[in-house]
């Protein structure tokens, strides 16, 4: 349960931290999508541990594995799946503490729903599960970007410093050009400082991650339950330590007048309809307007900090846990291809929805 994403593009997400192998399986990708094995494999990249210094330093070369659902580099229309292997899990760096609850892990949830769990570094709730949505959410860009859609994420703000970027002009390029993955150079050079002083000092560093979908053609998303942002918001809030999701003007539109946040319509040179403002973040009633899709996540500090902390074990006793283990000090870096990829499934999902909704 909880493991199945999307109604016509759907992808079933299997494997554990230190399991063999985390993996996903696709279907309902439509037959004769070219398939460039090679832009998945850089998708991974992108998220994989041990890339710089500021992330964990677990090794993993992430390689992907087509095993289903392809022939001669096109899909077939069959289930696709794909596979990356479990290489640099060190099970025993968990086994002291494993009878002790994490403070902010899922270790108590966990043990609360099931009565047993994979404590070794935090099995199916492990962020090391997200290989397989990145592995998925390239599959769905490369059929996006035949019809011209782009998606593009960035990290905005670590801690208390904020970038300063044109959602406009922003481009991966941009993005990838730092480790940060933040494509302001001054708030990237302070992030990065800010980044390794948590690690230095044991703990950890929250922030937020904007996203931008450029092209993306009007009638995207339903009415009523499953509204467009609603869909989004769903997806965001399923990655690992995100805790708060805001599209447009978001939380800020609150401080406006309607008379202000309002998007007038116009008529563009393109003879299509445009607003003149993009407060409501490309999507209207639940549907997508034509303009940019914009929002923004927050994303909380890594619940795994080496300082003391005060928890209990299995068994109700009071502890105090110094935890152990490779963990990434601030996960805003890793977290953008994850950001990236979730928006493609779910515009890969309404896509094919629009295309069999209206003739």
């Amino acid at each position: 349960m909880g493991s199945i994403f999307g109604q016509i593009f759907r992808i079933s997400t299997f494997g554990e931290s230190h399991g063999q192998a985390v993996g996903v399986i696709i279907d309902g990708c439509p037959a004769g999508l070219v398939i460039d094995a090679g832009m998945i494999q850089s998708e991974l990249d992108r998220r994989r541990p041990g890339q710089s210094k500021l992330t964990t330093q677990r090794k993993e070369s992430d390689t992907v594995q087509i095993l289903s659902g392809t022939f001669e580099s096109k899909t077939t229309g069959t289930p696709i799946a794909l596979f990356v292997q479990n290489q640099d899990a060190m099970s025993s760096s968990y086994e002291g503490f494993h009878h002790i609850y994490r403070p902010s892990h899922a270790d108590y949830t966990f043990d609360a729903k099931y009565g047993y769990r994979d404590w070794r570094g935090g099995g199916r709730s492990s962020a090391r599960e997200t290989v397989a949505r990145v592995a998925a959410g390239a599959v769905a860009q490369i059929l996006l970007s035949s019809f011209g859609i782009e998606i593009i994420a960035w990290v905005d703000t670590v801690h208390e410093i904020k970038a300063q970027v044109d959602p406009n002009s922003i481009t991966r390029e941009l993005v990838d050009a730092h480790p940060t993955r933040c494509p302001d150079p001054a708030a990237s050079a302070l992030m990065e400082a800010a980044i390794m002083q948590a690690r230095a000092d044991g703990d950890s560093l929250g922030g937020t991650v904007c996203c931008v979908v450029r092209h993306c053609p009007p009638g995207f998303g339903d009415p009523v339950f499953d509204k467009l942002e609603a869909r989004l918001g769903m997806a965001m809030l399923s990655i690992p330590a995100v805790k708060g999701f805001e599209v447009g003007s978001g939380f800020s539109g609150t401080l406006m007048k309607g008379s202000e946040h309002n998007d007038p319509f116009v008529t563009g040179a393109d003879g299509k309809v445009h607003t003149t403002t993009n407060n409501s973040g490309g999507i209207q009633g639940g549907i997508s307007n034509g303009e940019d899709i914009r929002f923004r996540i927050a994303v909380k500090p890594t619940a795994t900090i080496t300082r003391d902390q005060q928890s209990v074990t299995q068994d109700g006793e009071a502890t105090t846990l110094r935890a152990k283990g490779r963990h990434d000090p601030c996960v805003l870096p890793r977290a953008v291809p994850v950001v990236e990829a979730m928006t493609a499934l779910v515009l890969a999902d309404c896509l094919l929805l629009q295309r069999s909704a209206k003739l």
